[in-house]
This record gives structure tokens, C-alpha cells and sequence, in this order.
């Protein structure tokens, strides 16, 4: 049953939710959450569905906010409600509705939804595309005790990552987050078979994909070792090769949909690790409402810190080098009272032409080639010795 408001306030909205319910004879409510989805009339269609597809495992009110742009300057100085709600079969096996918000009132969104949720339930908030940076920061995400967001329909999914781990709060996640459930499940039951050390890790997947990034973060968070992130074709993730103290451990997945296990010492076994539709992803979070620590240890990790090699300790070290042989030079330069010493080692063989010939310009021609820059520096040096030797 649908119904069509235009104009229309929150009260009106409430009233139309009461009365399909009892022409449809269900007049008793038996939703556990209200899931709101904000999101554009583009991808209303898409959210819509996979909310209706989830709400068969959890019954729910879902309220879809989409701020409508006004076209001319005196559309946006005029405020307006439109609603569409549908009750029984359009709606799952919830209550679904519809809000358009035109003009000022798309700026208090929170206004028109604070009314309509359901008492005494669980909020969540979802933003299927152009979630804020702060999802705990916006009106909508400070209703919600969970908030879920999806990195990878950003254009910049990567950065986004970076900016996310910065503004997290507990309730926090993502949809990338999400989709790598499996491949976290499948290798954490792949080391608990077998009892070795992981040295190193390489994951590979597509790239510019945020599930890989989340999965590397992860891994390197966990494990404490290195983690290489290389680039594949896809379709997402499409392997992840462990080294460990008893030979490698491989998951790959070149297909899609089915994986290959392999294990040194071990036949290889084939999974199941198809790719999951949005309605499984989000009939996933609403499975648990309390804070993921997970997700919040793995972002905080750092994009940053992988690719780590020993190889930027070598760069460090190298422009020490070029010093060493140049230290003993400059220390026999400021020690003056040991010039003596220094000159019947190191000058022993120049003695004699130095005190024969006290002229200044000959004592560079007669020194050795590779000492070519020493003997100006030691100019002075002779001639006091030779007035030493007159006393």
C-alpha cells in the first residue's frame, strides 16, 4: 500500500503509517530498528532495495531522506515536505518511508526525521554515497548509535580512509569494512590449523580499492609484520600469500567467486568466497549495534605505514659515509698543540724538502698527488718548525 503526501509534515506522516497499518490488518508494531538512508534520487532506487532485502532478516521502519535541489533562487527560499509511504508488501517487512526535502528544510533534516523514529529502538544511519567526513559530527549520524558508510563509492577512496581515522568514533564503520568479513574469517581459521610464525604478508587486489587497503591495515595491525600491498586486475581482492616459518600460506581468488586454500603439507581445498550484494552488507551491520574495536584498531593503523621494507633504513645510513674518512682531518686541524706529533707521522717523509726549501710555493708540487688539498692546510706548519729548529 502506498501513499502519497505532498506538503505535508511529520504529524500527517504519522498519522498515514497508522492508517495502512490497520488497512493492510497488522496494526501491531514488531520492528526492532529505524534504518535511515540519506542519499541522492539517483541512487534512492539501488539503497531502497537493498534495504527492503535486508529488512526480511530485520524488521524495520526505514525513513529515506533525499535533499532535493532547488533549480531557481525562489524555489530555495520555499520550504516543503513531500512524503511517500508505503506500508505490507512495498515496504518488506517494515515501513518504508519516502521524504523529499525542498528549499530551507533540507538544511534540518533531523527536524523532519527526529519525529518519526521508532521508541524505545536502535537507530542506524546510513549513507550509501557522499557520507561526511565526520559521520558522528553530522545532525543525522548524532541520532544514530550506529553509522555506516561506504568508502569505495568515493572518488578518493584511499585519502578518504586517511580522513576517516581521524574523525572516528565508537559506532563507526563501512561497507569495505564489511565486505572483507570472509576473507578475515578464512584466513584466521587457515592459522589456527596449523601452528608456525608469519614473517611476512603480500595482499593483492585491484587497486584503488579500500577493502584491500582495510585488509592489509588489519593483518599488519594483528600479525606485527610487514605487509606488502600489490596490484591485480581484480575484481577486488584476489589473493593474500602469507610466508611463515613452515612454508607459505596462499588464498587466492581469481574469479570472484571461488577461492583456492593452499597450505604447505596440505592438499588444496577450494571456498566459497563469492562477492556479496549490498543487501547482504547491510543485513550484516544491523546484526550488531555495539562499537566495532576491530575496525577502529585496523584504521587507525595507517595507509601509510605499509609497503615498510628495510630498504628505507639503507637510505638513511648512506649519506654517513662520505664523512668518516674526513673527521680524522678536521680533529688534527683544531688540536694545535699536537701539530708536532701529527707532522712526524704523517710528514715524515716531506721533512726535509720543508726545511731545506721554506718557500711557499714549492711544497704543493712536491707533495703526493691523492694529498693534493693537505699541504695548504699545513702550510704554517713548517715554518714554525724550521724557526724551532734556528732557536
Amino acid at each position: 500500500m502506498k501513499t502519497d503526501l505532498t506538503d505535508t509534515t511529520a504529524s500527517k506522516i504519522n498519522k498515514a503509517l497508522v492508517k495502512g497499518r490497520r488497512a493492510i490488518g497488522t496494526p501491531a508494531v514488531g520492528m526492532v530498528l529505524t534504518l535511515v538512508i540519506v542519499t541522492d534520487e539517483e541512487n534512492a532506487y539501488d539503497a531502497l532495495k537493498a534495504a527492503n532485502d535486508a529488512s526480511r532478516e530485520h524488521p524495520s521502519r526505514t525513513l529515506v531522506v533525499i535533499k532535493r535541489v532547488s533549480r531557481s533562487p525562489r524555489d530555495r527560499t520555499q520550504s516543503r515536505l513531500d512524503a511517500e509511504v508505503r506500508v505490507g508488501a512495498d515496504a518488506g517487512t517494515g515501513e518504508t518511508v519516502v521524504l523529499r526535502l525542498y528549499g530551507e528544510v533540507a538544511d534540518h533534516a533531523q527536524s523532519v526525521v527526529l519525529p518519526l523514529l521508532l521508541p524505545d529502538a536502535p537507530v542506524v544511519v546510513w549513507w550509501p554515497v557522499d557520507a561526511p567526513l565526520d559521520p558522528a559530527g553530522d545532525p543525522l549520524g548524532a541520532l544514530a548509535q550506529r553509522r555506516v558508510t561506504d568508502t569505495y563509492s568515493s572518488e578518493q577512496p584511499v585519502r578518504e580512509l586517511t580522513a576517516r581515522a581521524g574523525t572516528y568514533k565508537p559506532g563507526d564503520t563501512d561497507l569495505s569494512w564489511t565486505r572483507i568479513t570472509p576473507w578475515r574469517s578464512m584466513l584466521a581459521a587457515a592459522l589456527d590449523q596449523v601452528s608456525v610464525e608469519v614473517k611476512a604478508v603480500e595482499v593483492e587486489g585491484e587497486e584503488y580499492n579500500p577493502s584491500c587497503e582495510l585488509l592489509a591495515m588489519w593483518l599488519a595491525d594483528r600479525l606485527d609484520v610487514p605487509v606488502r600491498r600489490s596490484l591485480s586486475s581484480g575484481p577486488g581482492l584476489t589473493a593474500v600469500r602469507m610466508e611463515t616459518s613452515h612454508g607459505p600460506i596462499t588464498l587466492d581468488r581469481a574469479d570472484g567467486s571461488l577461492a583456492t586454500l593452499s597450505i604447505d603439507g596440505q592438499p588444496d581445498r577450494a571456498v566459497a568466497l563469492k562477492r556479496r550484494e549490498t543487501a547482504e552488507l547491510i543485513a550484516e551491520e544491523l546484526r550488531r549495534l555495539d562499537p566495532d574495536d576491530t575496525y577502529a584498531s585496523a584504521l587507525r593503523f595507517g595507509v601509510h605505514r605499509l609497503n615498510v621494507s628495510n630498504g628505507h633504513a639503507d637510505t638513511v645510513e648512506k649519506p654517513k659515509e662520505p664523512e668518516q674518512p674526513e673527521e680524522p682531518v678536521a680533529a688534527s686541524l683544531e688540536t694545535s698543540p699536537d701539530v708536532e706529533a701529527a707532522s712526524d707521522v704523517e710528514g715524515a717523509p716531506e721533512g726535509p724538502s720543508a726545511k731545506g726549501e721554506p718557500a711557499d710555493g714549492e711544497a704543493p708540487a712536491q707533495a703526493p698527488a691523492p694529498e693534493a688539498a693537505q699541504p695548504p692546510a699545513l702550510k704554517p706548519v713548517p715554518s714554525g718548525l724550521s724557526g724551532k729548529a734556528a732557536k
